[in-house]
């Protein structure tokens, strides 16, 4: 039998690849073409590729800061040069790993080279190896061998580790990997899924007797010890597939001597056409596998000879459960029509019945369960929500009934639907969502956004494109960590040029008070070269800031602002010991912007500099960043403040709690003009908000702006709008930072003031002043939240809350000075005791 397995596996595959060849090649300026392509694709010039007519794969060159990305390995020691980068069937081009390190390599290597450039006829091999020399390892030498034929769906990876030095060498061999998707071991083989289950990838690694076929699978090794002068080797094969299932049938495929088939075709009981999304879960002994049927409905799996059973589950239809009997003389099926889809239909339009943007929310009502729709860091099925580029949409739901919640971000109303899903049916929605808040002149901006290249996260860049539309973002510069890259081809492909402006941008980052800093623009990324071309983080966050300003030459046009800063450290004490110092002397200087908010809080009207909060069953003090900032600009810094998502998913940290309005010309995204943009930013024409749109005028000027009032008098005049579902309770001016009880204005005391939306608010104040000061006005929902708009995700925990840039006024009229009140506190230090904090904050009421 093993004989007739032989001949059939061989012919399997001589069918398939009658010029089927095993190839390794460098990949140079004239052949970035033959890289890879996909959501995790890495590879850049100077990689080494292994390629048959199956797969392609990408292993890291030794280059210097070789990298997949920001995040693969943290720190200094960080590199990972001769490692697995890509991994695609080569007909798919879908990659979706992000590393496979052997042995957990990292680190420099002493050399990658192609040892077996392969060749064009069936059995041809090609092989890269890799090396670490003892002499630079501690006396332990590692060599990795990565080996494909020319039929094979995977790579052989063997590694040999020889104990050169005088003492005993003991550690860990296993393996790092990532995707960070779903992940199981089925019948002693691990595998993983990718992080969006609809990019149809997954991976397994089996764990080899030899490099022989059919020799057999062992155990995964944990722990290795060498004494002076032995050796070993291990061999594991890393497969790739349409599912996790399929490639963990690679697997068996070339390590069992006794596997069958299971051949399974699903198609829809209605229409009879075949069903490609749904997935098929393999069970075997309390472990299971997801399969995905992805050509006609169909898939074919070579599995251990034995019995299993198969949960076959496509959300809006019945699951079904089967079971199938495997063994090597027929191949067993699974033969299924599933019930018909039913689910919601959607068709929503802005007022003028134009396609739109929007966001979903699914609220499971009476007896029916609130659906979960997918992973949190994709948009079309986060949680419970759904984002899309489109307002004509379908979403699969099973039969029950329903609470719909429809929103386009904080300018536009919601609409409210109780819908029934009957099985079989997609039940009709339709609505138009209207511009309730009259926003020209301003645009909504973000700052700071991530996805999948910055490494730290595997949210898609789509779908980071179709979170920053649906909640109606309409200038977002691109600001991935460490990498040069550019949203706007997303854009594009979206159809999202008439919603949303981006522009080539970068986060730099890294660890200590070297910080992290976004600028824009940025020259064109190259995308063949480490990091994108990106420059590369120092220590000191001064160097940070002019390598920025100056990257690909100097541009008075440049944005560059610190991101969640620990304002302690950068301005009073550099080294957190409890000192002052003075900081980084000057940094003030460089910088545009500081983000006073960041995600999360709404501390504005805070009266104290520290906060307690819990870290898992210990308290800590954390800094309040928007009282600093108050403090800072009564010390004389004119640090202007923005407010941004830092979103690194879709669902929880995602885009639209925080963000800034810029003044612009245009309300048009596709026109908006990004130097035009950053011009006013830095003139402080800014505005920070969670919903409230806050408008302000100083004797007619606007935020950021510096007034000449001699006689004192200012008139200030402050009107503020909401959407349907944002409200406010309070209006305060703060003048020097600190809240004036006599212009101050809330709900309680003043109901007649406060509007139903879209106009909620509109008064002046006549505000006095003997001496100079700047002035901020908030506008803020004390009592209110926003889950009307954001239902079970992080955002919906804030409060409404609007500020703008500080107003400079000069009553003596030679010119702003600063009054240096520190607000009742002393200027923040680093090395902040507890419970001396504690005390403090008890000492003063707070």
């Amino acid at each position: 039998m093993k004989k007739i397995l032989i001949f059939l596996l061989i012919s399997h595959f001589a069918i398939q690849t009658v010029h089927a060849a095993a190839e390794a090649f460098e990949v140079g300026p004239g052949n970035t073409d033959q890289l890879p392509k996909g959501k995790e694709a890495d590879g850049i010039i100077g990689d080494l590729i292994l390629r048959n007519n199956k797969i392609t794969a990408v292993i890291s060159g030794n280059q210097p800061l070789r990298r997949a990305n920001m995040s693969t390995f943290y720190g200094n020691g960080g590199i990972t040069p001769g490692c697995l980068y890509d991994l695609t069937l080569t007909d798919r081009q879908n990659d979706q790993l992000t590393i496979f390190a052997p042995g957990n390599q990292r680190g420099n290597v002493s050399h990658v080279r192609i040892v077996n450039a392969g060749g064009n006829e069936i059995g041809s091999i090609a092989e890269i190896e890799v090396v670490v020399a003892a002499a630079r390892n501690n006396g332990l030498n590692k060599k990795h061998v990565y080996r494909i034929n020319s039929v094979s769906q995977g790579v052989w990876i063997t590694t040999t580790y020889r104990n050169d030095s005088k003492q005993v060498r003991k550690g860990s061999v296993d393996d790092y990997w990532k995707p960070s998707g779903k992940k199981g071991t089925f019948a002693g083989v691990r595998w993983i899924d990718a992080v969006d289950p609809a990019d149809r990838c997954g991976y397994a690694v089996g764990w080899l007797n030899s490099t022989k076929i059919l020799s057999g699978l062992r155990k995964t090794p944990s722990q290795l010890t060498l004494k002076p002068g032995e050796s070993a080797t291990f061999t594991r094969y890393i497969a790739v597939g349409a599912s996790p299932a399929a490639a963990v049938s690679e697997v068996f495929t070339v390590a069992q001597t006794k596997t069958g088939t299971i051949a399974a075709t699903l198609a829809d009981a209605k229409t009879g056409n075949p069903i490609n999304t749904a997935t098929i879960n393999i069970i075997h002994q309390g472990e299971s596998v997801p399969a995905y049927t992805i050509a006609k409905g169909k898939l074919v799996l070579q599995l251990p000879v034995d019995s299993y059973a198969a949960s076959i589950v496509d959300r809006g239809r019945k699951t079904v459960m089967c079971h199938v009997k495997v063994n090597d003389e027929k191949a067993a099926s699974i033969n299924e029509v599933l019930s018909p889809l039913s689910g919601v239909a959607f068709d929503i339009t802005d007022a003028a019945g134009k396609d739109t943007p929007c966001k979903v929310q699914f609220i499971g009502t009476g007896k029916t369960a609130t659906p979960n729709l997918g992973p949190q860091n994709r948009a079309h099925g986060c949680v419970d929500q759904w984002h899309s580029e489109t307002g004509k949409f379908n979403v699969a739901l099973d039969s029950g009934t329903y609470r719909l919640v429809i929103t386009h971000g904080i300018e536009h109303s919601h609409l409210v639907r109780e819908v029934t899903v009957k099985e079989g049916a997609f039940a009709p929605v339709a609505g138009q969502l209207q511009r309730l808040v009259d926003t020209r002149g301003w645009v909504s901006t973000d700052f700071h956004n991530h996805s999948t290249p910055s490494g730290d996260n595997q949210c898609g860049t789509d779908d980071r494109i179709i979170n920053l539309a649906a909640e109606h973002i309409e200038f977002a510069p691109t600001t991935e960590h460490n990498r040069l890259y550019d949203w706007t081809p997303h854009i594009k492909k979206l159809g999202l040029t008439a919603h949303l402006s981006t522009i080539v941008g970068l986060e730099l980052t890294g660890g200590g008070a070297g910080s992290h800093h976004n600028a824009f623009p940025l020259p064109a990324p190259n995308p063949f070269a480490q990091d994108g071309g990106a420059p590369v983080f120092k220590n000191d966050p001064r160097l940070n800031v002019i390598a920025l300003q100056n990257f690909g030459g100097w541009d008075p046009n440049r944005w560059v602002h610190i991101n969640h800063p620990n304002l302690a450290e950068k301005f009073w004490d550099r080294n957190l010991d409890g000192k002052s110092d003075g900081g980084f002397a000057g940094y003030e200087n460089y910088i545009d912007a500081i983000e006073s908010q960041n995600f999360r809080g709404n501390a504005i009207l805070s009266t104290a500099p520290w906060v307690l909060y819990r870290r898992g069953t210990s308290e800590q003090v954390r800094e309040v960043r928007e009282f600093v900032w108050l403090q800072m600009l009564n010390q004389g810094y004119r640090t202007r403040a923005i407010a941004v998502a830092d979103a690194h998913s879709v669902y929880g940290n995602g885009v639209g709690g925080w963000r800034t309005y810029v003044t612009s010309s245009t309300d048009a995204p596709a026109k908006i003009d990004a130097k035009e943009i950053i011009r006013n930013a830095k003139a402080g024409r800014l505005m920070l908000t969670t919903g409230p749109f806050l408008e302000v005028t100083a004797n007619g000027a606007l935020p950021g702006s510096d007034i000449t009032a001699k006689n004192g008098n200012v008139k200030l005049k402050v009107k503020v709008q909401c959407t349907d579902w944002v409200e406010i309770d309070r209006v305060q001016v703060l003048v020097n930072g600190r809240q004036i009880p006599e212009l101050n204005i809330t709900a309680m005391k003043n109901p007649k003031m406060f509007k139903r939306a879209p106009n909620v608010f509109e008064t002046t104040f006549n505000v006095n002043l003997e001496k100079d000061a700047h002035l901020i006005v908030v506008a803020m929902g004390e009592n209110h939240d926003l889950k009307a708009g954001y239902g079970t995700s992080a955002n919906a925990n804030l409060k409404p809350c609007a500020y703008i840039n500080p107003i400079w006024v000069d009553v003596d009229g030679n010119g702003f000075q600063p009054n240096k009140d520190t607000l009742g506190w002393p200027l923040p230090l680093g090395k902040q005791n507890v419970g001396a904090i504690k005390a403090l904050l008890k000492a003063k009421g707070e």
